[in-house]
């Protein structure tokens, strides 16, 4: 990687840790707001999704947005806006107003992934690479995230942690400022892509959309929305599932209970950075087809045995969470080299938009799906139901794989 590489690469890094911070910092309060709020897990659950939905929404105008004016602003304007966000979250008095401010940082949080992820496909010389420390980057931010969250949990009141939580994001914006960088070093003289028309308005996006959904980029959007679907569900209601595991009860220390649950969650994260950057390694040294099947096989054999060593013992239990966070991230870096590969270069921030309206916006129906299953069948249902998003994921990661090899080049899929 040059300079130019390393200092887009780091632009980029502080903005994924700077969303995921507070994305997976959220389902810590949830333990906290089915008790304060006094709502079911269903009706939470459903409130929560509709915030996480704005992720997705706003993906595509900003995807757009990203193709013709560039990312640096847009990740600059959703770092900002997350930060204000969560001051709204801290003052909510009540269950519905606390949807409202997750819909005003959501709607921040929707600018991040299409406008950084496209900066990296289409400024950096080695994307897969780059993609692999954004990665890595993201879990820092998402195991930080949720540990500082965790402690500050057990000594303060829940506003509080909120309200301190808005001081990140200044710190993030600071840092960016102090990057120089130009997103167009790197020359695309070729694309594996539709090539697409210039312009604006309503008509060139549904040209653009036309020909970007040509072969197999559709397969690649329906294994984002999967992926998102099940990323979703098993996160949202995480913390509240360990809390309640008998190897995690709580623990008294010093006049102080603990909750060891919130610190498997975070290590979990943590875990989380290796397989991004397994997965992204992965990406430039073998093709981004045979590596998302990998990591779908080993998410589904993960989900699988989860509940089963829930109920064995601290050890199994650990080790079950550590694979569950290796695989669950693992598999985000290799689905965005897949989106790098199967669309032209001039639109990858449009190609990204519709990603992540199916990752975040399709994929935010998860935490509903979740929020029903624990309700009405615990853990077990939980896992089981979520089983169904790696099982499809496979089998489409599958096919790609299978047809890419049958005519020589995995590009030509459809």
């Amino acid at each position: 990687m040059d300079s130019n590489d390393r200092s887009l690469t780091a632009f980029a890094m502080v903005g994924h840790a700077t969303f995921h911070l507070y994305e997976l910092t959220i389902p810590l309060f949830v333990v906290v707001w089915l008790a304060v709020f006094e709502v079911s897990a269903a009706v939470l659950g459903t409130v929560l999704a509709v915030g996480y939905a704005l992720i997705g929404v706003g993906a595509l105008p900003s995807g757009m947005l990203a193709d013709r004016y560039g990312s640096t602003r847009l990740v600059l304007t959703s770092m900002v806006g997350m930060g204000c966000g969560f001051v709204l979250v801290a003052l909510a008095p009540n269950v519905w107003t606390l949807g409202a401010a997750l819909v005003v940082w959501g709607a921040a949080a929707s600018l991040y992934h299409p406008a950084g992820l496209s900066l990296i496909t289409r400024g950096t010389s080695r994307p897969g690479i780059a993609l692999a420390y954004h990665g890595v980057a993201g879990n820092l931010g998402t195991a930080f995230g949720p540990l500082v969250a965790a402690i500050m949990l057990t000594f303060l009141e829940w506003r509080t942690v909120a309200l301190v939580f808005a001081l990140p994001a200044a710190v993030a914006v600071v840092a960016a400022f102090s990057l120089e960088f130009s997103e167009d070093a790197v020359d695309h003289p070729e694309t594996d892509g539709p090539v697409v028309a210039d312009g604006g308005g309503l008509s060139a996006l549904v040209a653009r959309t036309r020909l970007l959904f040509v072969g197999a980029f559709a397969l690649v959007f329906a294994v984002a929305i999967l992926a998102g679907t099940y990323y979703r569900g098993v996160f949202t209601f995480l913390p509240d599932v360990l809390a309640g595991l008998p190897v995690f009860a709580p623990v008294e220390v010093a006049g102080t209970t603990l909750q060891p649950g919130q610190y498997a969650y975070a290590g979990l994260l943590m875990v989380g950075a290796f397989g991004q950057y397994v997965g992204g390694r992965l990406t430039d040294s073998r093709s981004p087809e045979r590596a998302i099947v990998a990591a779908f096989a080993g998410l589904l054999l993960v989900t699988l045995a989860f509940p089963v060593a829930a109920g064995v013992g601290l050890a199994a239990t650990l080790l079950a969470c550590a694979a569950l966070g290796f695989f669950v991230f693992m598999e985000a870096p290799i689905h965005q080299a897949l989106i790098g590969k199967y669309a032209a270069a001039d639109v990858h921030g449009l190609s990204f938009g519709y990603t992540y309206l199916g990752v975040f916006g399709v994929g935010a129906i998860g935490a509903s799906i979740a929020g029903v299953a624990i309700t009405t069948g615990g853990i077990e249902r939980l896992f089981v139901v979520l089983a169904a998003f790696p099982l499809a994921g496979l089998a489409l990661g599958g096919y790609l794989y299978l047809a890419g090899k049958s005519t020589g080049s995995t590009r030509t899929a459809t």
